[in-house]
């Protein structure tokens, strides 16, 4: 039986958000920590980063926190300030109550700013120790009314110093709380920190999930800052030139959204999400199976339903929320002993979830700048020469042969067969790379350069 969030005790309308966002089924972590967090309980969660310990926490929280009051209710303590925005960014998305305030608070960032936030509210706070600590000298932060105390990442703590000012917090934090702490690993430090600091905890632990097949070519391409993911992935596409693919993107307005757009770009492209009917769906899927669609633009929870052989690539549009949901996406591509390409689009932010992706597959993805104007032609041109080749060799070619010596009674062969190249290039060249205004610069001149094309010297006017 797939479990599902309304059965493992969140209220309603959390569900009901949970669902618009598309977030149906729990990962393990979820479905084994948020009853338990739920009940009151005090939880040790050991699972690997990137299984969906975010919502684990944070989903039980917001379902009890009240909004209507302006003081700390919980603290998150992470590592790092790249995870702070993140766990920051996630808790933002799983509620839509725009009475709460969740506040981030690290090194390296003015400190007058965060006093500020602070100083006008706020329920949630996510932070790294030191700052933590600075601030509760400072007696900006108080936690005279927190109820709940998270340490996220207990093992990266230790491992960079930490352990000594999350003790400090610790005692600084009212008794009477409830408190988690989720590591991958369970040193004895931090065993020491749990028989000290929690209540009768009761302790959840998630496998390792099985690494990504090694026949899959992983990459990443990296979005330069200020542009659109619909933006950089037009060039990505006419590069990869997938023969089938799924594209996954968040939500179903994504989904339609982006279908169009490719549509517009003249790609062979549907939309497949939970807003279809059964028999659209089944309609999709036998056209995707006989290669009348392309590419697919699915939600992951829709997806579920896709099973499709000699699948050749997989693109997550928007990178999923765990590395399990990473391992699943790309595991549809590659099988049977054939190669698969995986494409992930990331922008600066996401370069944790790169490295928790890296770790848990055990290998490195390379990471590419966008494609650039002549990479994509000489990628064309190289199509082009290919196609040329195989008619060559083909039966039709005599049928054309008449027209050829027709021409040749006023042109030049050389010129005769440049201009029918010409004429095929065209036609292969997408309508958005004729539109120079919609056709993304040169963002990195370090990239790659194309092999130079082998021009032949000819005459393109009439004999005589």
């Amino acid at each position: 039986m797939t479990l599902s969030f309304n059965s493992l005790g969140l209220s309603e309308a959390r569900v009901r958000h949970l669902e618009k966002m598309e977030f149906t089924t729990p990962t393990a972590i979820q479905a084994q920590a948020i009853p338990h967090l739920l009940s009151g309980r005090d939880v040790v969660g050991q699972a690997q980063t990137g299984t969906g310990k975010t919502a684990a926490f944070s989903l039980p929280i917001l379902d009890r926190i009240d909004a209507a009051v302006g003081t700390v209710q919980a603290l998150v303590l992470t590592p790092t300030r790249e995870l702070a925005l993140q766990v920051t960014q996630a808790i933002r998305t799983f509620t839509d109550d725009r009475r709460l305030r969740v506040v981030t608070i690290y090194g390296g960032q003015a400190i007058d700013q965060q006093v500020s936030r602070l100083q006008r509210g706020a329920q949630i706070v996510v932070g790294t120790p030191g700052r933590v600590l600075d601030l509760l000298s400072r007696g900006d932060l108080r936690l005279g009314g927190l109820n709940w105390l998270v340490l996220d990442e207990a093992d990266e703590m230790l491992n960079m110093g930490f352990i000594q000012d999350v003790e400090k917090i610790l005692n600084q934090a009212p008794v009477e709380r409830q408190t988690a702490f989720f590591s991958a690993t369970m040193d004895p430090s931090i065993r020491k920190l749990v028989t000290r600091f929690l209540r009768s905890p009761v302790t959840v632990t998630i496998e390792q999930p099985k690494a990504a097949p090694t026949r899959i070519n992983q990459v990443a391409y990296m979005i330069p800052r200020g542009w659109t993911k619909a933006r950089a992935l037009q060039p990505v596409l006419e590069l990869e030139d997938p023969e089938s693919a799924l594209i996954f993107v968040r939500t179903r307005r994504a989904a339609a959204e982006l279908t169009g757009q490719l549509q517009a770009a003249g790609h062979s492209v549907d939309e497949y999400h939970g807003d279809l009917s059964q028999t659209q769906r089944e309609r999709l899927l036998i056209r995707f199976r006989q290669r009348q669609v392309r590419w697919v633009v699915a939600t992951d929870i829709a997806a579920r339903g896709i099973h499709v052989e000699d699948l050749t690539h997989v693109i997550n549009y928007d990178l999923p929320d765990s590395v399990e949901n990473y391992v699943h996406r790309i595991g549809r591509t590659g099988r049977a002993g054939k190669e698969g390409t995986a494409i992930s689009l990331i922008q600066p932010l996401d370069r944790r979830k790169l490295r928790d992706i890296e770790n848990h597959v055990r290998q490195r993805l390379e990471v590419k700048t966008i494609p650039t104007r002549a990479q994509i032609e000489a990628r064309h041109l190289e199509k082009l020469q290919a196609s040329v080749r195989e008619a060559l060799v083909g039966e039709r070619m005599a049928s054309f042969l008449p027209i050829v010596a027709q021409l040749s009674e006023e042109y030049e062969p050389h010129a005769i067969a440049a201009a029918a190249l010409q004429m095929a290039y065209d036609q292969m060249r997408p309508a958005w790379m004729h539109a120079s205004q919609d056709y993304p610069e040169d963002v990195n001149s370090t990239a790659p350069k194309p092999k130079p094309v082998k021009r032949v010297k000819t005459s393109v006017s009439p004999k005589g």
